[in-house]
């Protein structure tokens, strides 16, 4: 079912961690965004789109996770855009020879028959200076980061106030660090201070998994104030990793990134 959050904005959510895919409505067609999750899920999102009058046009791709870069035969053969940071890695995995096995080996096992993967991570890389994506109206900002994942980006509808955040932002998942970086808790601080830096635009905020909001300005500061904690090696209340953490193996994700950070 597809759930209306702005005027010409739509989300889907899937069963799995509550993945959330953003469908925008432009003069001639659809912008579809993170579609996922199963088979049937995505079939089910393809008829919801024929109900609403118009084409699949183009789709995006937020990050190359294996969740963020699917897609259905009944969305069409359309253009996939991505970063060109984030098309480059998705493209060099599907260069491996048993990519199909390398990527089952990440899919959640109860649901490793039921995700499509003959369409999987063609994704084509927008310039690297681009600011908006290549469609018809309404404008579309790409806010690129290193927050999460190589060639992460946010896309921010302007005209519609809706920020949608890819695995960012999110009111059931921690701040999940790229730890291949540098310096993964300032990577990921310096995407927030991008999402700042823009907030007073944002009515609506999708994140990739979770629930849609209107506090933007309150998950920044929550995502914040966890970063601050985990980089001091200080605890955290945050609710997220608590006794009543939404997920009940966020804690332990919580406890090996700062096992990870530390050097331990």
């Amino acid at each position: 079912m597809l759930n209306k959050v702005a005027d010409g904005v739509y989300v889907h959510e899937s069963e799995f961690i509550q993945s959330n895919t953003t469908v925008v409505q432009g003069r001639h067609g659809v912008l579809v965004v993170d579609p996922g999750i199963t088979d049937a899920e995505l079939a089910d999102l393809a008829d919801d789109i024929r109900e609403l009058g118009q084409p699949v046009v183009a789709g995006f791709s937020t990050h190359p996770d294996w969740d963020h870069v699917l897609w259905h035969p009944d969305l069409g053969e359309v253009p996939r855009y991505g970063t060109a940071r984030g098309a480059a890695f998705i493209n060099e995995v599907l260069t491996h020879p048993d990519w199909r096995s390398e990527v089952a080996e990440g899919l959640p096992p109860e649901l490793a028959d039921e995700i499509p993967t003959d369409l999987f991570g063609q994704i084509t890389g927008l310039p690297v200076d681009a600011t908006h994506l290549p469609w018809d109206d309404p404008a579309v900002r790409i806010i690129e980061h290193r927050g999460h994942a190589e060639g992460h980006a946010a896309l921010l509808v302007e005209d519609r106030g809706v920020l949608v955040a890819g695995d960012m932002l999110s009111d059931i998942l921690i701040p999940f660090l790229d730890l291949q970086t540098d310096d993964p808790v300032g990577d990921y601080l310096a995407a927030l201070a991008l999402f700042d830096e823009v907030a007073d635009q944002v009515n609506v905020v999708v994140p990739g998994h979770g629930s849609v909001g209107h506090d933007v300005r309150a998950r920044i500061s929550q995502d914040r104030a966890y970063l601050e904690a985990v980089r001091a090696g200080l605890p955290t209340d945050d609710y997220r990793v608590g006794p009543s953490a939404p997920l009940y193996w966020l804690p332990e994700v919580h406890d090996w990134q700062v096992q990870r950070l530390s050097g331990a």
